[in-house]
């Protein structure tokens, strides 16, 4: 059984342990650097990305998720997990990890007033779906959401609004979403990360 980690300093980190168990994984809270050790992967949640990164630094944990990026290990954030994945935050300057070659705008969408659901077509979703799952919309969430303004070499969109504004990227094992898939009843994102787990288990046993 793989072992996914969902750090559980501040924010929607309950809902995320919730679908993994559904999907018969293991989601171990990660509160300390000896959390890490034996993880396969890992989900860094959506809530106050400034308040999750000032907690990390005081739990010496930056470095450490830093380091389990770096060494290959899959790392999904939401919202403001992904806002801690960039290698830019625009405008704002706070503990983050610099892993992905995006840069983020926080609270792109306005306040907490103007959060808002809308339905996107995420075609990868396919390959984590069944034949009824196929080509279904995903409700995306979007609660103080950031957006990517920018995307470096090697960086995939996998959706965008109409407007063209980037919501959800992947660049090799770390996955960015600015909404909260935890928050619904869907679970293709979920599979969809462990199924980048489990791919890249397979290519470091190789």
């Amino acid at each position: 059984m793989r072992r996914i980690g969902v750090l559980a300093l501040q924010g929607s980190f309950i809902e995320h342990i919730a679908v993994l168990a559904r999907l018969g994984v293991e989601p171990p809270a990660v509160k300390l650097p000896k959390d890490l050790v034996g993880l396969d992967g890992l989900i860094i949640p959506g809530g106050e990305s400034t308040t999750i990164g000032k907690l990390a630094t005081t739990y010496k944990l930056i470095e450490e998720l830093k380091r389990f990026g770096e060494d290959g290990l899959p790392i999904w954030g939401t919202c403001a997990g992904m806002i801690l994945l960039a290698k830019e935050i625009e405008g704002a300057n706070q503990p983050h990890l610099d892993l992905m070659d995006i840069t983020v705008e926080r609270n792109a969408f306005g306040r907490q007033v103007e959060s808002f659901v809308t339905d996107l077509a995420i075609p990868v979703l396919d390959s984590v779906s069944s034949e009824r799952e196929k080509g279904r919309i995903f409700r995306g969430v979007f609660i103080r959401a950031p957006s990517i303004k920018r995307v470096g070499e090697g960086v995939e969109v996998l959706v965008a609004l109409d407007e063209g504004v980037i919501v959800a990227a992947r660049q090799g094992s770390l996955l960015a979403t600015a909404f909260h898939p935890e928050l619904t009843e869907d679970t293709r994102f979920h599979r969809y990360f462990l199924k980048m787990v489990e791919s890249g288990h397979k290519g470091m046993a190789a």
